[in-house]
């Protein structure tokens, strides 16, 4: 899988994610990541990309011609018409659902927009997703295309050292993760759950499920919603609520 991220500060993103498991990534050719800097598309020698809105108001606005350019730069490299997604709080908000989706994709663009945004006109041209991480505003869209790029690259297979990993971890389901423990056995007066060191897998396995809706329905009760449960784990979760 080939990530391309167009921004203004490439050494931001790459120095972030050419570390720990991403960069082992990289340097085992799973995936690829290049940033490309829209500065150097620049059309005035002064390597300027931004300039006042009309309208007025606040701040200063990217140009079009230049954010285009980089993209075209990319796109004639790509076997067909990639997705590219722009970084904005008025975007649909990512999710793990959201990431199974793009980690399909052969390439992804990310556009990083920066100051007041992006001239509209070259968005309604190139962009074809518009994602959020959160009703908040940052500086620029580096973060949070640092953000997706972890979440999505968990699912390529080979990444993760131990691929159930990503199968069975929180909202798997729609489900938070089980509780998780490791050595020692006894911590402070508190001990590892008994069932965890029956070695009865299938018991241990029913455990970590029923734990897992509990944990749910404290914390994000907004997901069972969609949790596809059976009749005993509604009524485990019935007894629960009741508690």
């Amino acid at each position: 899988m080939n990530f391309h991220i167009l921004t203004l500060f490439p050494d931001m993103v790459m120095d972030g994610l050419n570390t720990s498991i991403i960069g082992r990534a990289i340097a085992n050719k799973l995936l690829t990541i290049e940033a490309v800097n829209i500065r150097d598309f620049a059309v005035n020698k002064h390597n300027r990309v931004d300039d006042y809105t009309y309208g007025g108001g606040a701040g200063m606005l990217m140009q079009a011609e230049p954010v285009y350019l980089a993209y075209k730069s990319i796109e004639e490299k790509c076997k067909k018409m990639p997705r590219v997604i722009y970084l904005s709080p008025q975007g649909k908000t990512f999710s793990q659902e959201m990431a199974e989706e793009f980690a399909k994709e052969e390439e992804l663009i990310f556009l990083c927009g920066h100051y007041e945004g992006i001239d509209e006109r070259v968005l309604e041209d190139i962009v074809t997703d518009y994602v959020s991480i959160g009703d908040y505003v940052l500086t620029g869209g580096e973060l949070p295309s640092m953000v997706m790029i972890d979440a999505i690259s968990r699912l390529i297979p080979g990444v993760l050292h131990n691929n159930v990993s990503a199968e069975f971890e929180t909202f798997q389901d729609n489900l938070l993760e089980y509780p998780q423990y490791t050595r020692p056995e006894e911590w402070r007066g508190k001990k590892v759950p008994e069932i965890l060191l029956s070695g009865h897998h299938a018991n241990i396995e029913k455990w970590r499920r029923e734990q897992s809706i509990i944990r749910t329905a404290k914390a994000r009760p907004d997901l069972l919603e969609k949790a596809e449960l059976t009749e005993k784990e509604k009524k485990i979760l019935a007894n629960h609520s009741e508690i």
